[in-house]
């Protein structure tokens, strides 16, 4: 299975899981090469020009005034990713790096970040390599940006750093040589393209999305089952009535309970008049409400994993 990275076409959620789940590969299209070549050109003239810019030909931040000569700047470039390169902590699990690694490599396909072609096939090539950066669990600055663990992963493409490859931790620069790769030698502005973003935490709520979807299927078929084993009914899950508070999460979950129940001879046989029960326990008639709210906020949470996908 290969995943196909375009300019003007964002990932799914189930390509994310894919790639950092199951080792899809990754492809980049002939668009998303000839976006990165117009922005590179961009960064190249604004690099031969006399005027400053900002992570070209300058410093970050408070040395945003500082100009760096052109022998310098790869020096920058790379300074840059080794200084930001700190996380601490116990390692990411290789599935969240692997995701954060394809979500930039889909920020570079987008032609908006300067990069180069070379690099973006860099990042390509260390995820279909199986190479997972070690990457620790803290150093993010939130919606600052992932920057450590960002720096993590191009440092590993420039060859430093440690890697998880073929079951081992090793040198990053083993890890390349194994596979044949080159370590990336940054230009301008690379360093700084390559590390601002909220990769990570995206990469997280993916993943976290997708599990909690098929955990709230699994809730409803324990719901259902759970009615049929205690001898409930199943008429509070009549569609009518979830109309009447029309929440779309709890709507869902009645309908999936109703479809595991149709037909069913255990409900079936408790349902005419003989049966005195008034109600069943809340734990069975309002199990839509407690799945329904949860998917509620799944959906929420899905909606801005979507925009930040096409972000």
């Amino acid at each position: 299975m290969s995943i196909v990275l375009r300019p003007d076409h964002p990932l799914s959620e189930d390509e994310v899981v894919a790639v950092a789940r199951d080792g899809a590969h990754v492809v980049l299209s002939e668009d998303a090469l000839e976006a990165l070549t117009r922005a590179r050109k961009h960064v190249d003239d604004l690099a031969g020009g006399d005027r400053p810019a900002y992570g070209i030909s300058t410093g970050f931040g408070a040395l945003a005034t500082r100009h760096i000569p052109a022998e310098r700047r790869t020096q920058l470039q790379r300074s840059l990713v080794r200084s930001h390169a700190a996380s601490s902590g116990p390692e990411v699990e290789a599935e969240v790096v692997r995701a954060m690694t394809l979500l930039r490599l889909q920020t570079m396909a987008t032609g908006h970040t300067g990069v180069r072609p070379h690099t973006a096939r860099a990042y390509a090539s260390l995820l279909n390599a199986g190479i997972t950066p070690v990457v620790g669990e803290y150093g993010s600055l939130g919606c600052s940006g992932d920057l450590a663990p960002l720096a993590h992963v191009a440092l590993a493409v420039t060859g430093e750093g440690q890697v998880r490859y073929d079951g081992r931790l090793v040198d990053a620069a083993h890890a390349l040589a194994e596979e044949h790769l080159e370590p990336l030698v940054l230009a301008e502005k690379e360093g700084l393209a390559l590390i601002n973003g909220t990769d990570g935490m995206l990469a997280m709520l993916l993943l976290a999305c997708h599990d909690v979807g098929a955990l709230l299927k699994v809730a409803d078929v324990a719901a259902a089952m759970s009615l049929e084993a205690l001898l409930g009914t199943d008429r509070t899950l009549a569609g009518d009535l979830m109309a009447l508070r029309p929440h779309p999460g709890q709507a869902t979950a009645a309908a999936n309970m109703r479809r595991l129940l149709a037909g069913s001879p255990v409900v079936a046989s408790h349902a005419g008049p003989e049966d005195t029960r008034v109600q069943d326990a809340y734990s069975l008639r309002c199990a839509p409400q407690v799945a329904g709210a949860a998917r509620d906020t799944l959906d929420h949470a899905a909606t801005v994993a979507g925009r930040e996908l096409a972000s």
